[in-house]
């Protein structure tokens, strides 16, 4: 229902206006000119063209709007592949599997001529070390083994969590310093460097004091030349004999070298410069050594990790995985099934650590060390 004094007021000037133009300029003058007087809510009626319609009303014309199905399909989440990207995936894989294929039986041939042949016969693939040192595996190499991998596989899962996370879920704070507030998964992925770092200098120390670390140091620049021989004969499947429980081949020797002396210090180096533990007045240091830089080195030397681990997985089941097992896992140098259980035991022990790698579990063990609240 309209006010009384709106009717009125339309009325009278219906009645005074001469044309259509006078009548709409009165009628508005007479409408502004008219005093405020609170009219009961107005229902809305389908089709009265004096209600005006809601800002968020769509006119549907006998199908969706292009932008409300552009819409549903993006909160539906990722959209499928289509058939030309698997098509074209399956494709990509076929011409790597070509690429290998054609690398193999290159190498192969290559292999064979008679200078190749002279070249594995000077250079099979190892060296004898120039320092003596007990074969075998100690206990401490064993669990160090564990150990590394248990956490450098949560520090990688947090690592990419926190590329990937917009809005945490939880924040932790130290008790000496309030304004230190960071996500949960940053003091999770840090308190696991920590750990990962404890359990390398230990390693590290061990390795040394026992004379072992002759196994992964190179001691002569014959490494070289045989880490390209054993590379060409892991590529042509002709794999070079594997004598581990005594002495690295030189492939092996640099990987590992490589890990422990360099990829795990670029690690932690990086990754304290990007957090809140690098010393906020040392300027100079600062200046020196750019966070720009640590941010563009961290995730490449992960992904050498996972590289790593990829590969040295595969050559350890593709080598005589029962003897290799027992060696990283049982100590003992028998074909057996002892290293393998163990290693599976290790495996479930990771797998229930990935799992449990979330707030609900973490904030508890973060509270032992500062506060965690949710925003």
């Amino acid at each position: 229902m309209s006010s009384p004094q709106v009717e009125d007021t339309v009325s009278a000037s219906d009645t005074v206006s001469a044309s259509a133009t006078a009548s709409v300029s009165d009628t508005a003058s007479a409408t502004a000119s008219a005093p405020a007087v609170a009219a009961p809510a107005r229902v809305p009626v389908l089709g009265d063209p004096s209600v005006p319609l809601p800002a968020t009303r769509t006119v549907w014309n006998g199908s969706a709007p292009r932008h409300i199905t552009a819409a549903t399909s993006t909160a539906s989440g990722r959209p499928r592949p289509s058939w030309t990207q698997a098509i074209a995936a399956l494709l990509g894989a076929a011409a790597l599997g070509i690429l290998a294929a054609a690398a193999v039986a290159f190498v192969r041939a290559l292999l064979s001529f008679p200078f190749m042949q002279d070249f594995l016969a000077a250079f099979p693939g190892e060296y004898t070390p120039a320092i003596a040192v007990e074969p075998g595996f100690a206990p401490w190499v064993n669990w160090a083994h564990f150990f590394n991998a248990f956490l450098i596989v949560l520090i990688i899962r947090s690592g990419l969590r926190i590329r990937n996370e917009k809005r945490p879920t939880a924040f932790w704070t130290p008790r000496n310093n309030p304004k230190g507030k960071v996500s949960l998964t940053i003091w999770f992925h840090q308190a696991l460097d920590i750990l990962w770092l404890l359990n390398g200098a230990v390693f590290v120390v061990l390795l040394f004091v026992t004379g072992h670390w002759v196994r992964i140091v190179p001691t002569s620049w014959e490494v070289l030349p045989n880490a390209l021989s054993a590379a060409l004969q892991y590529v042509s499947f002709d794999w070079p004999t594997e004598h581990g429980w005594v002495n690295y081949n030189s492939l092996q020797q640099l990987a590992y070298f490589v890990t422990v002396f360099i990829a795990a210090p670029l690690a932690a180096a990086t990754g304290f410069r990007m957090s809140g533990m690098w010393p906020k007045r040392a300027e100079r240091l600062s200046k020196a050594y750019p966070i720009e830089w640590a941010r563009a080195l961290h995730f490449p030397v992960m992904i050498y990790f996972v590289v790593f681990i990829i590969g040295h997985v595969a050559l350890v089941f593709l080598t005589g995985f029962l003897r290799n097992l027992n060696h990283m896992y049982a100590s003992s140098d028998a074909v057996g099934w002892t290293g393998f259980w163990v290693f599976v035991a290790s495996m479930v022990v990771i797998a229930l650590g990935w799992v449990a790698a979330r707030p609900l579990v973490i904030a508890p063990i973060a509270k032992l060390f500062g506060s965690v609240s949710g925003r």
